[in-house]
């Protein structure tokens, strides 16, 4: 054999080498990618595309760790549901909740937590300094009472109720009390047509499973259509 065809020889077996060397990382790869779409999709909801519960309480935790004072916890609770459910279908129920995670979404911007917690019932976290927050969160009520249009045509008028807490109003930066107090804001204010701030008398509300089942010194109630 000539040196010429010595040398291609070795640059073949050496090609063969290497290729047959990233087969396995190439494999491994489209795993792991498969892999990271699965894991992404377990951590939204399928209909509306927001984080599930653990994902969003893990996000949230970080953005109040982070920002403090400037941060807010907002529940959203939609006005009348059952009753959209019931006369305009299922698929109409359906598309109001997809219609408010978008809004929702494109309320907070890409940093903030937004999760569907259950239901009808949503949850934003996200950086809101004092000097904005009550602008914005007359803008998320506008944004949530704007009529949804059906791909059949129909439109539907939609509501929600909005309860806000804040660290430098509440005293904590603990999410679950957080939490709470805006659900307890929320309720003092349903069906208004406006958000409501959580002061800190609303951290004594109790709450079963994160959700408010009372006020002190009245019978437990819940929630309210």
């Amino acid at each position: 054999m000539t040196p010429v065809l010595r040398a291609q020889a070795r640059i073949g077996q050496r090609a063969l080498l290497l290729t047959t060397a990233a087969l396995p990382l190439t494999g491994w790869a489209v795993h792991a990618a498969v892999l990271h779409t699965q894991l992404a999709a377990t951590r939204r909801d399928p209909l509306t595309g927001l984080l599930r519960r653990d994902a969003y309480t893990t996000r949230a935790r970080r953005i109040l760790a982070r920002h403090g004072n400037d941060s807010a916890v907002i529940m959203v609770d939609a006005d009348h549901f059952k009753a959209v459910n019931d006369t305009a279908g299922h698929a109409a129920g359906d598309a109001v909740l997809a219609a408010f995670s978008t809004r929702l979404t494109a309320w907070a911007g890409p940093r903030a937590a937004a999760g569907r917690l259950g239901g009808d019932e949503f949850a934003v976290v996200l950086e809101l300094p004092a000097d904005r927050r009550q602008q914005r969160l007359n803008q998320l009520v506008r944004m949530l009472h704007t009529p949804v249009t059906l791909d059949d045509g129909r439109t539907l008028d939609v509501a929600a109720s909005v309860g806000a807490a804040t660290p430098d109003v509440v005293g904590t930066r603990d999410l679950t009390a957080l939490q709470r107090a805006a659900d307890a804001a929320l309720y003092d204010g349903k069906h208004s047509g406006r958000a409501h701030l959580a002061t800190t008398a609303h951290t004594a509300a109790p709450s079963v499973n994160g959700r408010r089942s009372g006020r002190p010194g009245t019978a437990a109630w819940g929630r309210a259509a």
